[in-house]
């Protein structure tokens, strides 16, 4: 049976279809548009309208730019989503604020949310010492080590994490490979796993993936959710971070330490750097310490 968000879907495509007189090629782009993204709201467990937040749409925005779309096409599709979000609202599904917000640029432009550091080492450490606990602790130490996206995490084969060197390999958008270097902490939390939790999960059907589920199966997109809000309630941080938070946060506290935008770039994986540029906010703050710190009259 389709989720309640896809039947809203479905009726509004049937809408457009017959009331709005668009062109074929314009129909044609907004049922691609939302299509796209009632499929990102159901991989990551949101299933009703009512559970749509102005962080949903700013993080499905942002994961679009990162896969390539220029600004042309983010502009469109934020025109796309306010016009199914107003049908939402009208229905009765949404509070009309959702649209409003999205009008301007800035709502998908704006500074990423990310976890400063003493909430980042809560979060580390609130799953427990159980097969599952240990799991999710990798999970987050993995996340917050490489900045890999939700889907190349849940995607990571045993042959892609090289812990004596610390470096794993993700495959990005089609199919593209890169290397990433991995944190000490990260190293230690995947050895652990790999020692006594996920043997424990493990079945002889069990494929080489990483990270296992509870039934030895490969995580789902949404269970990767699960996993993550989960940890937020339990160590009590804000209750806004998802996944892609830790991607944010990972770029962050680079830039913090003095890592440059080109470097940032290639580990997250972005065609190019102006997509990576959504970070400047902490170089122009670093740059400005370094000019007060050492400049003669700072």
């Amino acid at each position: 049976m389709p989720s309640p968000l896809r039947k809203d879907w479905q009726e509004y495509r049937d809408i457009l279809r017959l009331e709005r007189g668009h062109s074929p090629h314009t129909l044609d782009g907004y049922c691609r548009d939302l299509g796209r993204f009632v499929d990102y709201l159901e991989s990551v467990g949101i299933l009703s309208p009512a559970r749509i937040a102005l962080d949903t749409l700013v993080d499905f925005l942002i994961e679009q730019r990162e896969r390539g779309l220029g600004p042309a096409s983010i502009a469109r599709m934020a025109a796309s989503l306010r016009g199914f979000l107003r049908f939402l609202h009208a229905e009765g599904r949404i509070p009309k604020e959702l649209a409003n917000d999205l009008e301007s640029p800035a709502a998908w432009h704006r500074i990423p949310f990310f976890l400063g550091r003493s909430a980042m080492e809560e979060l580390l450490r609130s799953p427990d010492h159980s097969a599952i606990g240990l799991r999710d602790r990798a999970i987050l130490e993995a996340m917050y080590a490489t900045g890999a996206r939700a889907s190349e995490v849940i995607g990571l084969k045993m042959q892609d994490v090289h812990l004596e060197y610390r470096y794993v390999r993700c495959f990005g958008k089609g199919n593209k490979e890169r290397i990433v270097p991995m944190a000490k902490e990260a190293a230690i939390a995947i050895r652990t796993y790999l020692r006594e939790g996920r043997p424990v999960l493990q079945k002889p059907e069990s494929p080489s993936i990483l990270f296992l589920s509870r039934t030895g199966g490969p995580l789902r997109r949404e269970s990767l959710w699960r996993i993550v809000k989960r940890c937020v309630r339990k160590a009590g941080v804000s209750p806004r971070v998802s996944p892609h938070t830790l991607r944010h946060t990972f770029a962050t506290h680079l830039l913090e330490g003095g890592a440059d935008l080109r470097s940032l770039q290639e580990m997250l994986g972005h065609v190019n750097v102006q997509t990576t540029q959504i970070y400047t906010h902490v170089d122009r703050a670093r740059l400005k310490s370094i000019h007060q710190k050492f400049h003669p009259r700072g």
